[in-house]
Protein backbone atom coordinates (compact mmCIF):
# COMPACT_ATOMS: atom_id res chain seq x y z
CA UNK A 1 0.00 0.00 0.00
CA UNK A 2 3.05 1.85 0.84
CA UNK A 3 5.72 0.91 -2.22
CA UNK A 4 8.14 4.07 -1.46
CA UNK A 5 8.29 3.40 2.53
CA UNK A 6 11.98 2.95 2.85
CA UNK A 7 11.76 2.95 6.43
CA UNK A 8 9.78 0.91 8.31
CA UNK A 9 9.03 1.22 12.46
CA UNK A 10 7.78 -1.92 14.35
CA UNK A 11 6.25 -1.64 17.64
CA UNK A 12 7.04 -4.62 19.74
CA UNK A 13 6.05 -4.93 23.24
CA UNK A 14 9.17 -6.71 24.85
CA UNK A 15 7.31 -8.07 27.84
CA UNK A 16 4.88 -10.71 25.57
CA UNK A 17 6.61 -13.76 25.67
CA UNK A 18 6.75 -13.90 21.82
CA UNK A 19 8.24 -10.65 20.75
CA UNK A 20 11.33 -11.88 19.89
CA UNK A 21 10.46 -14.06 17.38
CA UNK A 22 8.05 -11.74 16.17
CA UNK A 23 10.72 -9.27 15.79
CA UNK A 24 13.26 -12.05 14.15
CA UNK A 25 11.04 -12.78 11.50
CA UNK A 26 10.71 -8.95 11.03
CA UNK A 27 13.92 -8.39 10.87
CA UNK A 28 14.61 -11.04 8.70
CA UNK A 29 12.00 -9.80 6.10
CA UNK A 30 13.16 -6.48 6.19
CA UNK A 31 16.72 -7.88 5.10
CA UNK A 32 15.16 -9.45 2.33
CA UNK A 33 13.19 -6.40 0.94
CA UNK A 34 16.01 -4.01 1.23
CA UNK A 35 14.25 -1.42 4.15
CA UNK A 36 15.35 0.02 6.93
CA UNK A 37 13.78 -1.42 10.57
CA UNK A 38 13.39 1.13 13.30
CA UNK A 39 12.04 -0.66 16.38
CA UNK A 40 10.18 0.80 18.66
CA UNK A 41 9.34 -0.68 22.21
CA UNK A 42 6.67 0.04 24.56
CA UNK A 43 4.95 -2.11 27.59
CA UNK A 44 3.48 0.65 29.24
CA UNK A 45 0.83 3.27 28.04
CA UNK A 46 3.00 5.73 28.92
CA UNK A 47 5.33 4.50 26.49
CA UNK A 48 3.44 5.46 22.95
CA UNK A 49 4.22 9.36 22.89
CA UNK A 50 7.54 8.64 22.98
CA UNK A 51 7.52 5.54 20.52
CA UNK A 52 5.60 7.33 18.28
CA UNK A 53 7.74 10.49 18.31
CA UNK A 54 10.45 8.00 17.72
CA UNK A 55 9.44 6.74 14.58
CA UNK A 56 8.46 10.06 13.13
CA UNK A 57 11.96 11.48 13.99
CA UNK A 58 13.29 8.58 12.40
CA UNK A 59 10.76 9.68 9.28
CA UNK A 60 9.39 6.44 9.17
CA UNK A 61 7.05 5.57 6.00
CA UNK A 62 4.67 3.17 7.45
CA UNK A 63 4.50 1.07 11.01
CA UNK A 64 3.91 -2.28 11.90
CA UNK A 65 2.35 -3.07 15.59
CA UNK A 66 3.08 -6.68 16.45
CA UNK A 67 1.27 -8.95 18.83
CA UNK A 68 0.69 -8.41 22.04
CA UNK A 69 -2.70 -8.68 24.49
CA UNK A 70 -1.66 -5.46 25.94
CA UNK A 71 -1.53 -3.74 22.03
CA UNK A 72 -4.77 -5.18 21.47
CA UNK A 73 -6.28 -3.56 25.04
CA UNK A 74 -5.07 -0.64 24.18
CA UNK A 75 -5.57 -0.52 20.13
CA UNK A 76 -8.20 2.59 20.07
CA UNK A 77 -5.21 4.16 21.89
CA UNK A 78 -2.97 3.42 19.07
CA UNK A 79 -5.16 3.34 16.29
CA UNK A 80 -5.50 7.28 17.44
CA UNK A 81 -1.61 7.97 17.90
CA UNK A 82 -0.62 6.66 14.03
CA UNK A 83 -3.87 8.98 12.19
CA UNK A 84 -2.25 11.82 14.51
CA UNK A 85 0.96 11.36 13.55
CA UNK A 86 -0.20 10.48 9.26
CA UNK A 87 1.31 7.22 9.86
CA UNK A 88 -0.29 3.94 8.11
CA UNK A 89 0.06 1.11 9.90
CA UNK A 90 -0.65 -2.68 10.06
CA UNK A 91 -1.80 -4.58 12.50
CA UNK A 92 -2.48 -8.38 13.51
CA UNK A 93 -6.63 -8.33 14.13
CA UNK A 94 -9.28 -6.68 12.61
CA UNK A 95 -10.35 -5.17 15.77
CA UNK A 96 -7.91 -2.87 14.53
CA UNK A 97 -9.11 -2.13 11.84
CA UNK A 98 -12.75 -1.86 12.64
CA UNK A 99 -11.12 0.93 15.33
CA UNK A 100 -10.03 2.59 12.74
CA UNK A 101 -6.50 1.26 11.71
CA UNK A 102 -5.76 1.37 7.92
CA UNK A 103 -5.61 -2.76 8.27
CA UNK A 104 -4.74 -5.70 9.49
CA UNK A 105 -3.79 -9.15 8.80
CA UNK A 106 -4.05 -12.41 11.52
CA UNK A 107 -5.48 -15.13 12.92
CA UNK A 108 -9.55 -15.39 12.77
CA UNK A 109 -10.73 -15.12 16.54
CA UNK A 110 -14.15 -16.10 15.28
CA UNK A 111 -12.59 -19.08 13.55
CA UNK A 112 -10.19 -19.70 16.93
CA UNK A 113 -13.19 -19.62 19.21
CA UNK A 114 -15.53 -22.06 16.83
CA UNK A 115 -12.22 -24.57 17.24
CA UNK A 116 -12.55 -24.03 21.16
CA UNK A 117 -16.09 -24.61 21.11
CA UNK A 118 -15.66 -28.02 18.90
CA UNK A 119 -12.51 -29.03 21.83
CA UNK A 120 -15.15 -28.28 24.38
CA UNK A 121 -17.80 -30.41 22.81
CA UNK A 122 -15.49 -33.07 22.26
CA UNK A 123 -14.55 -33.06 26.29
CA UNK A 124 -18.28 -32.75 27.37
CA UNK A 125 -18.95 -35.47 25.17
CA UNK A 126 -16.52 -37.68 27.06
CA UNK A 127 -12.88 -37.01 25.09
CA UNK A 128 -9.58 -36.78 26.98
CA UNK A 129 -7.97 -33.86 26.37
CA UNK A 130 -5.27 -35.25 26.48
CA UNK A 131 -6.30 -37.59 23.37
CA UNK A 132 -6.87 -34.49 21.51
CA UNK A 133 -4.66 -33.14 19.04
CA UNK A 134 -3.01 -29.79 18.89
CA UNK A 135 -4.20 -27.74 16.19
CA UNK A 136 -2.98 -24.19 14.93
CA UNK A 137 -5.40 -20.85 13.69
CA UNK A 138 -5.92 -21.87 9.79
CA UNK A 139 -7.94 -19.01 8.67
CA UNK A 140 -6.63 -15.61 8.23
CA UNK A 141 -8.12 -12.51 8.04
CA UNK A 142 -7.56 -9.69 5.66
CA UNK A 143 -8.88 -6.21 6.49
CA UNK A 144 -8.67 -3.09 4.77
CA UNK A 145 -9.80 0.35 6.23
CA UNK A 146 -10.92 2.52 3.19
CA UNK A 147 -12.29 5.43 4.98
CA UNK A 148 -8.48 5.78 6.90
CA UNK A 149 -6.51 4.82 3.66
CA UNK A 150 -8.89 8.29 2.50
CA UNK A 151 -7.64 9.96 5.37
CA UNK A 152 -4.15 9.07 5.03
CA UNK A 153 -4.26 10.17 1.23
CA UNK A 154 -3.46 6.96 0.35
CA UNK A 155 -4.91 4.62 -3.05
CA UNK A 156 -6.00 0.98 -2.73
CA UNK A 157 -4.13 -0.45 -5.30
CA UNK A 158 -7.65 -2.97 -6.92
CA UNK A 159 -5.44 -5.99 -6.44
CA UNK A 160 -4.93 -5.56 -2.85
CA UNK A 161 -9.07 -5.17 -2.36
CA UNK A 162 -9.90 -7.90 -4.52
CA UNK A 163 -7.94 -10.44 -2.00
CA UNK A 164 -9.23 -8.65 1.29
CA UNK A 165 -11.57 -10.67 3.44
CA UNK A 166 -13.57 -7.75 4.65
CA UNK A 167 -13.43 -3.47 3.29
CA UNK A 168 -14.18 -1.35 5.89
CA UNK A 169 -16.11 1.69 3.79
Amino acid sequence: MVPKAATIAVLVNPNYSDAENQLREVEEAAARLGVQLVVVRANAETDFDAAFSTLVQQRSGVLLVCASPFFYSRREQLVVLAARHGIPAMYEQREFALAGGLMSYGTSLADAYRQVGIYVGRILNGAKPTDLPVLQSTKFEFVINLHTARSLGIEVPAGLLSIADDVIE
